[in-house]
C-alpha cells in the first residue's frame, strides 16, 4: 500500500513545524517547568501498564498538536489499518507485513491472501509448546539417551538477536537446569568457545533460517553438525540433536534434520519482528510455554492500544513523534536506549537491528530520493554502568542525544539497597539533563573561580522515561511491541518502506564473489578496485595454512 501523498517537506504540518521551531528551539526546559508547575503531569500519559513521561522534552503543546497533524497528514491511522488488515504494506516484496499476527488470540481473524492466518499461527505455537515441554521434562533425549542440557540457537540477525535478548531479558524466569547459548558469527570462533564447555551427548542444536541457505547459519551448523557427528560416532545422531526453524523443507531434510522436528514461519514476518514466532523457540524452552504466551499477551495488548488509541494518548505514536521532532528539526542523529535493569543488557543492541535496519533508508516508496534525515542511530547501554562511561558526552558533550530511559517500580532480586539506589540514579539523571547546573549555582557552591566552566551542566538535554511494574515476560512484550510500533510510525511518517533490507545484500553478494578467491589454491585474476585487489593478495600471502 503506497499512499499518493504530497512529499513531506512540502506538506503544510512540516512548514508549520519549521516556523515552531525557530520559535522554540532556544527555549530551555528550566523555563518550562517553571512556566507550568504541573507539566510533569500534563506531558505524560499511561496505557497497558506502561506510565509514560515526555515532559523532560523541548516541546510544547503547540509543538505536540502540529506533530500529530504531521500523522495525520502522512495517513498514519490509514497505514495502520492496513497493517493489521493484512494489506501488502511491503511494496518491495509484495509482502504483508504481520507480526501482530504472531500474538494474536486463537479466535481472532486475520486474512492474508484469502486465509485467515491465525491458526497457522497457533498451530506452531502448539508445536513448539509440546517439543519445548518434551526437552524440559526430559522426554526428548539424545542419540545415546541422555537428557538435553544445553540448547545452542544458531542464526543470525533476527534469528538470533531476538531470542538472545529475551532471554536475556527473561533469565529470571528461566529454567535454571539447561545452558542456553547463541551463535551467529561466522568467525569460527564464537562457535568453538560456544560448544567448548558442552557434551555434544547433552546437547541441542537450533539452526533458524527462513531459506536454510543464510550463509554464516549454515556455515556454524555444518561445524556443529561435524562437532556432534564426531563426538557420537554416527550420522544418525544428527536427528536426535537438531532441529529447524525453516521453510525448506527439501534443504533441511538434506542436512539431516527430520523435517517432524522443522518449525515453520512465513514470509509477511521480518527476521527482526520474528523472535515471537518459531525463531522463539529457544526462548520457549528456557522459560516455558506458559511464560512465552504471556509474553505473547503483553505484545498482543500494545498491538492493540496502538491499532485503536488516539493519537494524543497512543504510546507508540508520542515515542515515535518525539524522535521525529529531534532527528528532522534538531538535526540529532542518535537516540541512546538507557535500560535501568541488568537483564535488559542487550536490549540496545536489539533496537539497533530494529531500528536501523528498518528506517536505514535513503529513498522513499515511490523511489525517490529523500531530503531529509531518515533513521536515527540507536546505542545504548544498562544504568548505572553508562553512567561510568558515556554519560559525560550526554552531559556536556556538544551533540543533542535524545534519551529513552527505561526502569520497573519492583526488582526482581530484592537485594536491599540495591533497587533504590539504582532508581535514585535513574530519577537523577533525567533531571540532571533537564536542567542541568548554572554557572552562578556551582559558583555559590564556593567551586575555584578556573573550575566553573567545566562544572557547569547547560541541561535542556531531552529524556523520556519508561515505567512498568517489574520485568515480566507481559512487560517485555509490550516494552518490544512499544518499539516495533514506534519505528513504523516513523518509516510512515518519512515514507519509507520499514520492512525490505536491500542494504544487506550487496555485501553478501560480493562475498560470494571473493570467497573462491580466497580458497583458491591457484593465484586468481582479482578484478576488484586497487584496494581490494591487495588487501586480497595480503591477506592470501600472510594467512598460512588456509583454515
Amino acid at each position: 500500500m503506497s499512499v499518493n501523498i504530497t512529499p513531506l517537506t512540502q506538506r503544510p504540518a512540516w512548514k508549520a513545524l519549521e516556523e515552531h521551531y525557530q520559535k522554540i528551539r532556544t527555549l530551555h526546559l528550566r523555563t518550562l517547568f517553571d512556566e507550568d508547575p504541573r507539566r510533569g503531569e500534563r506531558f505524560a500519559t499511561e496505557a497497558v501498564g506502561m506510565y509514560f513521561d515526555y515532559s523532560k522534552n523541548r516541546i510544547t503543546e503547540e509543538t505536540m498538536r502540529l506533530l500529530q497533524q504531521l500523522a495525520e497528514s502522512s495517513g498514519l491511522q490509514e497505514r495502520i489499518d492496513a497493517m493489521f488488515m493484512g494489506e501488502k504494506i511491503n511494496v518491495t516484496e509484495q509482502r504483508a507485513v504481520l507480526h501482530v499476527a504472531l500474538r494474536a488470540p486463537r479466535d481472532q481473524s486475520i486474512i492474508v491472501d484469502g486465509e485467515n492466518v491465525v491458526p497457522q499461527v497457533h498451530a506452531v505455537l502448539d508445536k513448539m509448546a509440546d517439543f519445548s515441554n518434551q526437552v524440559r521434562s526430559g522426554t526428548w533425549k539424545g542419540y545415546t539417551g541422555k537428557r538435553i542440557r544445553n540448547i545452542v540457537n544458531i542464526g543470525i540477525g533476527g534469528s538470533d538477536l531476538g531470542p538472545h535478548m529475551a532471554y536475556e531479558a527473561l533469565k529470571y524466569y528461566s529454567d535454571r537446569g539447561l545452558v542456553l547459548c547463541f551463535v551467529s558469527n561466522v568467525d569460527g570462533n564464537e562457535f568453538v568457545e560456544s560448544t567448548r564447555d558442552l557434551d555434544p551427548a547433552e546437547t541441542l542444536f537450533i539452526v533458524s533460517s527462513k531459506t536454510f541457505t543464510t550463509q554464516e547459519t549454515l556455515t556454524n551448523a555444518h561445524s556443529a553438525r561435524a562437532w556432534c557427528v564426531q563426538a557420537l560416532g554416527n550420522e544418525q545422531a544428527v536427528a536426535k540433536h537438531f532441529v529447524a526453524v525453516s521453510t525448506n523443507t527439501e534443504e533441511v531434510e538434506k542436512f539431516g534434520i527430520d523435517t517432524k522436528n522443522m518449525f515453520e514461519f512465513w514470509d509477511w514476518v521480518g527476521g527482526r519482528y520474528s523472535y515471537d514466532s518459531a525463531i522463539g523457540l529457544s526462548l520457549m524452552i528456557a522459560i516455558g510455554p506458559e511464560r512465552f504466551r504471556e509474553m505473547l499477551a503483553g505484545f498482543h495488548a500494545m498491538d492493540e492500544h496502538f491499532r485503536t488509541t488516539p493519537f494524543e494518548r497512543n504510546l507508540p505514536v508520542l515515542l515515535g513523534l518525539i524522535g521525529i521532532w529531534y532527528n528532522n528539526f534538531f538535526g540529532a542523529q542518535t537516540v541512546a536506549i538507557l535500560p535501568y535493569d541488568h537483564y535488559l543488557g542487550f536490549l540496545s543492541a536489539y533496537l539497533q537491528q530494529l531500528d536501523m535496519e528498518s528506517n536505514g533508508k535513503h529513498v522513499d516508496l515511490e523511489g525517490r530520493k529523500v531530503d531529509y534525515q531518515t533513521g536515527p542511530i540507536i546505542w545504548g547501554q544498562p544504568g548505572t554502568n553508562g553512567q561510568h562511561a558515556f554519560y559525560q558526552l550526554i552531559h556536556q558533550g556538544t551533540k543533542l542525544i535524545p534519551c529513552d530511559f527505561i526502569g520497573f517500580y519492583q526488582p526482581l532480586n530484592k537485594l536491599k539497597p540495591h533497587h533504590d539506589l539504582l532508581m535514585a540514579n535513574f530519577f537523577a539523571q533525567t533531571e540532571a539533563l533537564a536542567f542541568g547546573k548554572t554557572a552562578e549555582e556551582v559558583a555559590a557552591d564556593g567551586v575555584a573561580t578556573f573550575q566553573v566552566p567545566h562544572r557547569t551542566f547547560e541541561g535542556n538535554r531531552p529524556t523520556n522515561t519508561i515505567l512498568m511494574e517489574r520485568l515480566t515476560p507481559e512487560t517485555l512484550g509490550k516494552l518490544i511491541a512499544l518499539y516495533e510500533h514506534k519505528v513504523f510510525v516513523q518509516g510512515t511518517i518519512w515514507h519509507i518502506n520499514s520492512f525490505d533490507q536491500w542494504g544487506v545484500e550487496l555485501g553478501k553478494v560480493l562475498a560470494n564473489r571473493i570467497i573462491p578467491e580466497l580458497e583458491s589454491t591457484d593465484e586468481p585474476r582479482l578484478t576488484h578496485d586497487s584496494s581490494t585487489n591487495t588487501l586480497i593478495r595480503r591477506y592470501r600471502k600472510l594467512r598460512g595454512e588456509p583454515s
